[in-house]
């Protein structure tokens, strides 16, 4: 099975550098990503993926075996190259040893069961309000260091994303504040947590809401932002954010790449065009992290 695993791997990566233009339609998760290169004058140079199998399940005749796949490409821009990579959760089932299915797991499926409330924000007038300066080199510092991995010092979750960029956010020097009160501020201690901490809709609110500590100020579009601020994402754009990336790098274009989790990503386009979550009705929110 891990042989039959790697045959696939293999088979990706030559799809992904070497297909032709018209069989595209064939494996459509591939069509997207070169399409969003395409919109943007890049293309996929180089490609590598390596896989590990994370759980099986047995039904008598056959086998679904859920595993994770390392993707990095090495993409040029107008005669500059970077490397994105991404971790895609991903399905496989066998009938009697034969594979008859494959597929990537929905990325907005994994995000949507944990929107949450809206926070409350209170700027309390007994808080200390200590100002800070933002350090946007040491927030994408962390945000290099754990983006395919999760530091023991906090909380891991199921749909991780938010939380992610929060630890970002903090190392970058943003105070926390609020506790213990779920529905104010923004903090994380032991096992307990804010909602702006670790939910992407409810960071979404906070930032442009709070009056001291982290806050930020919203932009127009992708091209003002700066690295260390922070992108959010209404796939369906029904109001309810869904997601919650950190700026990390810009392409030849000056636009935004950024890291985030859930399905791991680094140095990803900001537009998720290529995502299984992607929607012609997506909204976006740009943010710039203000300091004092």
């Amino acid at each position: 099975m891990r042989e039959q695993l790697q045959e696939l791997l293999d088979q990706r990566v030559l799809q992904i550098v070497s297909m032709p233009r018209n069989q595209l339609h064939e494996c459509p998760e591939i069509e997207k990503k070169k399409q969003s290169c395409s919109n943007r004058s890049a293309e996929i140079v180089k490609a590598k993926a390596q896989g590990r199998i994370e759980s099986k399940v047995e039904e008598e005749d056959t086998e679904k075996v859920f595993y994770s796949v390392h993707l990095q490409y090495l993409i040029k821009q107008k005669g500059q190259f970077y490397m994105e990579e991404e971790v895609e959760k991903r399905q496989a089932e066998f009938y009697n040893g034969i594979l008859i299915k494959d597929e990537k797991l929905n990325e907005y499926e994994m995000a949507e069961k944990f929107a949450g409330p809206t926070p409350v924000e209170i700027d309390d007038a007994i808080e200390v309000r200590s100002g800070y300066q933002y350090n946007r080199l040491k927030a994408v510092q962390y945000a290099e260091r754990w983006w395919n991995d999760y530091n023991p010092a906090y909380k891991k979750f199921e749909v991780d994303c938010t939380n992610y960029i929060s630890q970002c956010l903090h190392a970058g020097g943003a105070p926390m504040r609020g506790y213990p009160n779920r529905n104010r501020g923004w903090w994380m201690q032991g096992n307990n947590w804010s909602f702006s901490w670790s939910v992407a809709n409810s960071m979404r609110w906070y930032l442009p809401g709070s009056k001291f500590g982290l806050r930020a100020r919203e932009e127009s579009s992708a091209d003002k932002l700066q690295l260390g601020d922070v992108i959010c994402y209404d796939f369906q754009g029904d109001g309810r954010f869904d997601h919650t990336t950190i700026v990390t790098g810009h392409d030849a274009n000056r636009m935004p790449l950024v890291n985030a989790h859930t399905t791991n990503s680094r140095l990803r386009y900001w537009a998720y065009e290529d995502s299984t979550a992607y929607t012609p009705n997506i909204k976006y929110k740009f943010f710039t992290i203000s300091d004092d």
